[in-house]
């Protein structure tokens, strides 16, 4: 087997795993119920993982203490809510978990501290080590007590008793990593205590020995502890982050530092070590977007790894199983962590296991379901995958009659509700009047940051293939064929076509789509009107490329409108425009183009910006014309994807799912 090395036992104290595969801990909103017990949309969510084939299950973060922070909080194993509800709960899950082979812990935190969500804060005062700026809010958070510090380490103890009796096989402490409440007291721009909690090295990770050390006393040396660490903050000062390959100062944890808090935490008894780097002020690194390169962690997985004889954990785009084999194989790690692929495709273990990698639907690192989705409305989910953590709810629908289903557009929102409906046992037609599947994940993803929407449209176009769903390329669908086709069912996804205006010189005016498809050349230099996603990921892409470039945006800055939800993926691309070197003019109309100079109104005058060619990124027009033709002449017609309303590729599968799977 190729990548046999991943599928080998590897323990964690006195756990074995049965593979090299850990389901790396991802946000748990929505997986819990009112009483800090795990919900039934939780436990699906967690054994669809191990069944899956995942070794080790770790979930998303509980809270051993609600009382300090005073904060409400998905789960909850201790007292502050109800520990018999937690138990009772928990129990159902890792027995199913179990049943897969699968080993499965329980993520615990001690709280935010100053990077509390603003929206879960309230009007109680965030808290800290010390008097400290928040991350988000203009406010200073208030220094823990020396009894509340306490309160939370009890508060472990009784948490961690309450996992194992639920069943859990372990705990991951969340810790010492990303810039929360006890990563807080780790680092000393963050800890300015003058007591027993700050000041040394070993005073800031007293509060990290202090909860081990409880776990250990309350439920034996034979229940794994396990923590998540950053071994390097990458922070230049107070809410700002480095890039990748910038020179700075760090102002947080640096590695020499991080390797000898590694050394520490593991003789007070911490039994792995899952490493990544990064902080809240720094937040890309923690939760990489498209723009950092996969398997960023390793390298720094690999200097934790060679001063500790702990397991080493590695998560952080490790998707491409001959990295993920290479890096156990090096040494960089012992265990690759996958989150946002699971939440693509629960079944990647295996589909690798079994020879079925071509099968595995791609991540596309938008954070549009996951992080984006938590953020903005407190649940987790995946743009890609619209069943993950709805297994449930979104199990697909048997049906009673099988449907002759003809699909016009061979977009994300076509080529989804094709697979669904194949799947469910209807009989799709897909017709597309292009040369290839995948609509707008083809220029999206000509840029090398963007390869995985190529993998998305390759898969889609395997799994029809598997499906033996015909596929018709190079054909424009006319009303006269859909009504003479005798169909049961008719889905438009004829998708969308970008808006272009005219500037004078046409002949050198392109829309971002031609020249992300190299069918037009933009020359040396360029102006992009538009600032928004499209506009800003074609100034990134030309910009690596030694182009000059300028966008020219009409609202006060880039990324206001039709941007990423999540904030970490927004962050870096509005800090990476300006770092590769490209100009942005806010704030500004386009008038004309003449001459090789784009003339732009602003609110200090004109400006005129010699140029080789304009692009046009002002966002998309529906394209829904056959729909119009045709929806008072078939009974049941659906209009999907960007036809339906220019949005996003989630939207686009999202809704071509609920439509597919219900007809």
């Amino acid at each position: 087997m190729k990548y046999q090395n991943l599928f080998t036992p590897v323990s964690i104290g006195s756990v074995t795993i049965k593979n090299r595969f850990a389901m790396a801990p991802m946000g748990p909103l929505g997986l819990a119920d009112a009483q800090g017990g795990f919900n039934q949309r939780g436990i699906d969510y967690y054994t669809e993982r191990a069944k899956g084939g995942t070794g080790l299950i770790i979930t998303g973060v509980t809270f051993s203490d609600c009382t300090v922070e005073t904060q409400s909080m998905p789960n909850c194993p201790n007292s502050t809510y109800n520990p018999v509800h937690f138990i009772r709960t928990s129990k159902e899950m890792t027995e199913r978990v179990h049943a897969y082979g699968s080993k499965i812990f329980l993520m615990m935190s001690a709280g935010f501290g100053r990077v509390t969500i603003p929206t879960n804060l309230g009007e109680f005062p965030p808290v800290a080590p010390s008097a400290i700026p928040h991350r988000w809010l203009d406010k200073i958070c208030r220094p823990l007590t020396v009894e509340e510090i306490r309160s939370i380490v009890k508060s472990f103890g009784d948490g961690a008793y309450n996992a194992k009796r639920g069943g859990f096989d372990g705990v991951e402490i969340h810790a010492v990593h990303e810039g929360y409440l006890m990563d807080q007291f780790a680092i000393s721009m963050f800890n300015l205590r003058n007591d027993e909690y700050g000041g040394s090295l070993e005073n800031r990770l007293r509060f990290a020995r202090e909860v081990v050390e409880e776990i250990k006393s309350r439920c034996g040396d034979d229940f794994p502890v396990a923590l998540r660490f950053s071994v390097k903050s990458m922070i230049k000062d107070w809410r700002e982050g480095a890039l990748p390959g910038e020179e700075f100062e760090e102002k947080g944890r640096d590695i020499e530092e991080g390797l000898e808090a590694a050394k520490l935490l593991v003789e007070y008894g911490y039994d792995a070590l899952d490493t990544d780097v990064g902080t809240y002020d720094a937040w890309w690194w923690n939760h990489p977007p498209m723009y950092q390169e996969k398997g960023l962690y390793r390298s720094y997985c690999r200097m934790v790894k060679e001063v500790v004889d702990v397991p080493v954990l590695c998560a952080g785009r490790m998707d491409n199983p001959d990295m993920a084999s290479k890096a156990v194989e090096d040494g960089d790690c012992d265990i690759v962590s996958l989150g946002r692929p699971l939440l693509a495709d629960p079944d990647y273990v295996n589909k690798l296991r079994s020879g079925r990698y071509e099968e595995v639907r791609p991540c596309i690192s938008c954070q549009e379901g996951c992080m984006g989705r938590i953020q903005e409305y407190s649940m987790i989910n995946c743009a890609v995958n619209p069943q993950a953590a709805r297994e449930r709810a979104m199990a697909y629908e048997p049906i009673l009659r099988s449907k002759k289903v003809m699909v016009v557009g061979g977009g994300v929102a076509g080529c989804e509700a094709a697979r669904v409906l194949a799947i469910r046992g209807h009989k799709p037609e897909l017709f597309e009047k292009g040369s290839r599947l995948g609509g707008n994940l083809i220029p999206g993803g000509a840029p090398d940051f963007k390869e995985d929407d190529i993998a998305l449209a390759d898969w889609y176009g395997t799994m029809l293939k598997k499906l033996n769903v015909p596929v018709h390329l190079n054909h424009e669908v006319t009303k006269e064929e859909v009504l003479a086709g005798e169909y049961d069912t008719v889905i438009i996804a004829t998708g969308s076509s970008p808006k272009v205006f005219s500037l004078g010189d046409d002949g050198k005016v392109y829309t971002a789509a031609q020249v992300l498809l190299k069918e037009k050349d933009c020359g040396a230099s360029t102006v992009i009107v538009g600032g928004g996603l499209v506009g800003c990921e074609t100034a990134l892409w030309l910009a690596e490329q030694g182009k000059k470039v300028t966008v020219v945006e009409a609202l006060d800055r880039i990324l206001a409108v039709n941007g990423p939800l999540c904030h970490a993926n927004k962050d870096m691309l509005e800090r990476l425009v300006p770092y590769r070197g490209v100009e942005t003019v806010t704030g500004a109309r386009v008038k004309s183009y003449e001459n090789g100079i784009l003339t732009a109104e602003t609110a200090e005058g004109e400006k005129k910006i010699p140029c080789d060619s304009v692009i046009l990124a002002v966002g998309y027009r529906e394209e829904d014309s056959l729909y119009r033709q045709l929806e008072f002449d078939v009974p049941e017609i659906y209009l999907l994807g960007d036809a339906k309303k220019v949005s996003n590729i989630m939207y686009g599968i999202w809704d071509a799912f609920e439509v597919a799977n219900h007809i």
